[in-house]
């Protein structure tokens, strides 16, 4: 027979141990998030069906974004055993320069409909932990705005040709003008792709008042209230469209534009050249061997050509076709640290996050896009000690298997 007795106050007290108590629900929300994919979940509830849509949607089946977060899954992290981890580095450099994680934020258009806080979020957040952060040409704060908000960051201006060039060439100036370092130009979207989210959803922008949009407003009363008690929304660098997203795309960009032309565009900008976009072996050697400084191998988040090449895939071709001649960086279907750190090992200079930040403004304005870049950091140095890797330089293919 097992003996027992009554436990003593001194015996339960040490078992007696609360959780902290935040009086803040964006607290209790953003600390109850342990990966991206529960600030993912917490995005969901906190807005607009047609704005969570639009961030988290693809193109037509939404089978590319589907191909390349799988890879990520599937694949194999080998460690080695018996190293000395005590100390983890996660530093890397970026055209050159320090940054102190190997990600950076990638360019989302219309920021503030996620948030009212918008691109001011990205950017203080970017300035605080030492993340470059380029705003999109579709952004909802102005160029100006985001350089005063964070003066001491890393801004890189990201640019779609327009049909209209001298409009281009106003936007690289005010860029120059207001200190952003590089300039990345996305060349995946000659025209939109087809997001049916979108479409079924009706989304436009700003968001039209419909029976629908009233109905959601009293699910989603705080989102409603700060998108008509702040600033009206628009974008930054053009005028307000009452349209869908595709077709102000496809009213706005150039699909005659060619290689030749960024001849036209090195005559407006002297500084650092991201061309995003890269989808095959063949386009990343031509654009290297236009003196590119960096090429991401991107397809738009799945959001343009759907069962486009998954990039995780092309990129060790890739970077062997291009040795050292220009800086290589990936970017779609990355929800994890560990997902930058197979890229890294793979080859990958550095990685760019776009939705996995844009899930945390959702959940909690900027206390969630730091919440968001505090994740991926963490994970990403948990993933090399556990991989035995000190430093990101130490990451070679040997430290994965892709199915």
């Amino acid at each position: 027979m097992t003996g027992r007795q009554v436990p003593r106050w001194s015996e339960l007290r040490p078992l007696l141990r609360a959780k902290p108590l935040r009086l803040s629900p964006t607290e209790r929300r953003l600390a109850d998030a342990l990966t991206i994919a529960d600030l993912r979940r917490a995005a969901r509830r906190r807005a607009p069906r047609s704005v969570f849509d639009y961030t988290d949607g693809a193109a037509d089946a939404e089978i590319s974004l589907r191909r390349a977060r799988t890879l990520f899954r599937d694949l194999e992290l080998r460690p080695s055993i018996l190293q000395d981890v005590s100390h983890v580095d996660t530093t890397t450099t970026m055209l050159g320069r320090p940054a102190a994680v190997p990600f950076s934020f990638a360019p989302t258009g219309f920021t503030r409909l996620m948030h009212h806080e918008g691109e001011r979020a990205v950017a203080r957040v970017a300035q605080r932990r030492g993340i470059p952060y380029a705003l999109s040409t579709m952004g909802t704060t102005s160029i100006e705005d985001v350089a005063a908000t964070a003066p001491d960051a890393r801004k890189w201006f990201q640019l779609y040709v327009w049909k209209d060039r001298s409009a281009g060439e106003d936007l690289m100036a005010r860029a120059k003008a207001a200190g952003f370092e590089a300039l990345q130009l996305t060349v995946d979207v000659p025209v939109a792709g087809a997001r049916l989210r979108d479409v079924r959803n009706g989304f436009s922008i700003p968001p039209a008042l419909s029976a629908r949009t009233v109905l959601d407003a009293g699910v989603h009363p705080v989102w409603w209230l700060n998108l008509l008690t702040t600033e009206p929304l628009a974008f930054a660098s053009l005028s307000t469209w009452d349209g869908t997203v595709a077709e102000l795309l496809d009213k706005l960009f150039d699909p005659t534009m060619t290689l030749t032309d960024l001849e036209w565009l090195r005559a407006s900008w002297d500084g650092p050249l991201i061309i995003k976009g890269i989808q095959t072996v063949e386009d990343a050697r031509r654009v290297t061997d236009t003196g590119a400084d960096a090429i991401v191998l991107s397809n738009h988040g799945g959001r343009q050509l759907d069962r486009a090449p998954v990039p995780l895939r092309l990129l060790p071709d890739v970077v062997e076709a291009v040795g050292d001649r220009t800086e290589v960086w990936l970017d779609t279907g990355i929800t994890s640290g560990a997902d930058v750190v197979a890229a890294l090992a793979l080859g990958a200079d550095a990685t760019m996050v776009g939705r996995a930040y844009l899930y945390g403004l959702m959940a909690g304005g900027e206390r969630g896009v730091d919440r968001a870049a505090e994740i991926l950091t963490r994970e990403v140095s948990r993933t090399m000690a556990l991989l035995g890797v000190r430093h990101v330089d130490e990451l070679g293919p040997q430290h994965v298997r892709l199915p």
